[in-house]
């Protein structure tokens, strides 16, 4: 099972909201189901700054990466542990 995840720092320094967007059995619907989150956040218009993950249930490391800031997204490489760009 891969779980969808939003944050949102309403202010800056301030706890993020975090927000369960829903848990999938496929890592490629929770990336679906992240962009679409994305992209809704970003049609409000909110100065707020928020990101979205897809994990697998139980991890502490996140398999997607994308922020409201930059259209830019990442997967982490499990063999080396780094971040790598992709382009959707």
């Amino acid at each position: 099972m891969f779980e969808a995840v939003q944050f949102i720092e309403v202010r800056a320094g301030a706890d993020p909201q975090e927000f369960v967007l829903g848990e999938f059995q496929d890592e490629i619907d929770a990336v679906a189901a992240a962009r679409t989150a994305k992209m809704e956040f970003i049609g409000t218009g909110s100065e707020a700054f928020a990101w979205w993950i897809v994990r697998e249930d139980g991890a502490e490391l996140a398999n997607f990466i994308a922020d409201s800031k930059s259209p830019r997204e990442f997967v982490l490489d499990l063999t080396s542990g780094q971040l790598i760009e992709i382009w959707a």
